[in-house]
């Protein structure tokens, strides 16, 4: 009898980290991080504050998962992800 094998999601994961994604050109950075775990946990507190957010940096990040990550909103948002940004540091 055959073994069954499990089929992956056809559905596209997500990158924790967009590299130099042009549909987040557009957007205002909130803050920079210097690690992706860091920068991944602040993403999501916005996100569940009913900002859409995502992290993205200019270059590949290193085999640790560090470099120049920015925090990123579209514009309209900023004031407001700014705010509690500051208000959480």
């Amino acid at each position: 009898m055959p073994i069954p094998r499990f089929r992956r999601s056809p559905i596209a994961k997500e990158q924790p980290v967009l590299v130099g994604d042009p549909r987040v050109e557009s957007w205002e950075a909130v803050s920079t991080f210097e690690d992706q775990k860091t920068a991944v946990a602040w993403r999501d507190q916005l996100r569940s504050m009913g900002i859409q957010a995502c992290c993205a940096a200019d270059h590949p990040l290193d085999d640790f998962g560090r470099g120049d990550i920015f925090l990123m909103v579209p514009p309209e948002q900023w004031s407001r992800a700014s705010e509690i940004v500051d208000n959480i540091e």
